[in-house]
């Protein structure tokens, strides 16, 4: 008995079938490794059952929303270690040259902070100048994407993180 749920084959199908969609859809990719990819599926459904949100399999969660924003499937991370290293930190996601068989995936650095660092820095280049602007602008934690509207979209049309993934940028 390992204390870990067991999880209907049915149900990691289905998530990776969605979740291999939304990569592609938004120019992502899933690692192609489908033994190791349907393991992190796995963590997911139990980090979603155990917490009510999909945090990442490979990082510790605090159990409360609002302090694993940052770790939510598909993590803050997963660019950066995309653009660097070809691959997120627990290699669910692939870039294209890993994808393809032109680049071999390694060990991936940590670059969450640890918990007493985790609050949010003004991004780098911004200034305090204030602008006069009609409406707030949002930004994508995930992706980076911008809008301009009254509140965040309930959905990032880009990489479909939720809501409560966006912060006020300006």
């Amino acid at each position: 008995m390992t204390g870990v749920p067991e999880i209907p084959e049915s149900e990691i199908a289905a998530l990776h079938e969605r979740l291999d969609r939304e990569a592609e859809e938004g120019g992502y990719h899933l690692n192609p490794d489908r033994d190791f990819v349907r393991g992190l599926i796995r963590g997911l459904i139990v980090n979603t059952k155990r917490y009510g949100y999909q945090s990442c399999p490979c990082r510790l969660a605090a159990g409360e929303k609002k302090a694993d924003l940052d770790i939510i499937c598909p993590c803050d991370y997963r660019d950066p270690d995309l653009n660097e290293y070809g691959a997120c930190y627990c290699a669910l996601y692939v870039s294209d040259e890993v994808l393809a068989g032109k680049k071999k995936t390694g060990s991936i650095p940590e670059r969450r902070p640890p918990p007493e660092a985790r609050t949010r820095a003004p991004l780098q280049g911004t200034t305090s100048v204030t602008l006069s602007l009609p409406y707030p602008v949002w930004r994508c934690r995930v992706c980076g994407y911008l809008c301009a509207r009254d509140g965040p979209p309930d959905v990032c049309p880009v990489c479909k993180a939720k809501k409560d993934r966006f912060e006020r940028f300006l």
